[in-house]
Order: C-alpha cells, then structure tokens, then sequence
C-alpha cells in the first residue's frame, strides 16, 4: 500500500489522472497484488477499491486510498499531497508494528523456553536414572501431578500468547 500511495503520488505529480496513475503503479506492483487491484473493465477503480478493502482481511489502509481518492475527486485540490501524507502515515503505522514486533520477540521466546523446561527436567532426571515417567504415567499422585504441570504450562503459554496479542494490537 506504500508502494501504491507513493506511485500514484508520484504518476500525479507528473500530470497524470488519478485513473492513469493508478493504473500504472498497479502495473508495476506484484503480480498477485496488481490482480486483485485491477478493476475490471467498466467498472470504477474507486468502487472496486472498497469492494476489495471489504474482502480482503486488515485492508484499512485500502479504503482510506478509495476514500482519499473519493475525496479528491469530488471536492479537487491536490490529490498527491495528500496521497504523499498517507503513504507516510502508513510507513510510520508499519515502522511502529515492526517495534512492537521486536519488543515482543524476547517475551515470547524466554515463554517458549519455559514451557520447554519441564522436558528437560524430566530428560535431565531419567538421565541421572531416577526414572520418573512410570510414578507420572501409572500413580495417581503422579497423574495428577502431570495433569496440573500441562494445564498450567498450556495456561502460561496462552497467557503471553494473549498479551502479546494485546500489545501488538491496542
């Protein structure tokens, strides 16, 4: 969507009609994304954009380009300004992801590490020869045992998987 915003900016600027200029930034974008994107004959790229933005998952920054362009259409002024301050705000949105996706990486990991931790306990300890699967897997004090370790280790892994969630989408 950056891409396109900066394209179509850049097609306008130079004395093009939003309608070429999108036409040739989609040209120029990959294939899977320049199909979806293509109008088809007849019909309004604008009405096709928002059709598009309504299928496709997370396709906000889609239906502020159809509104942008509406807007521009409608009222004039200076379609590639504004395009240019959108490309901008969608590279800011996509530099801010990119951070929380950072900060997030060692939280994840050190959960991933202790859910990890009781196998290796238990690696650890069949390794010294104290055998403990048959008083997990065959005592009832033991079952128990194993049965509260999964739900608290499944328990912790949700709940970082959930605050993870939480932070990465306010």
């Amino acid at each position: 969507m950056i891409e396109l915003c900066e394209g179509m900016a850049a097609e306008l600027a130079a004395g093009r009609s939003p309608e070429e200029a999108f036409s040739a930034t989609v040209a120029v974008l990959p294939r899977p994304v320049a199909k979806a994107l293509r109008a088809p004959p007849n019909h309004d790229s604008i009405t096709h954009l928002d059709a598009v933005a309504t299928t496709q998952a997370g396709a906000e920054s889609l239906r502020l380009l159809a509104a942008t362009w509406r807007l521009g259409a409608e009222r004039g002024g200076t379609l590639a300004t504004v395009l240019d301050g959108l490309a901008a705000a969608l590279r800011d949105e996509e530099t801010q992801r990119q951070e929380i996706a950072v900060h997030l990486a060692a939280p994840r990991a050190t959960a991933r590490l202790l859910a990890i931790l009781p196998v290796l306990g238990l690696a650890m300890a069949t390794a010294m020869g104290t055998n403990p699967l048959p008083f997990l897997l065959t005592t009832g004090p033991g079952l128990a045992c194993l049965a509260t370790a999964l739900a608290l280790d499944a328990t912790g892994l949700w709940w970082t998987r959930h605050l993870a969630t939480k932070a990465a989408h306010p």
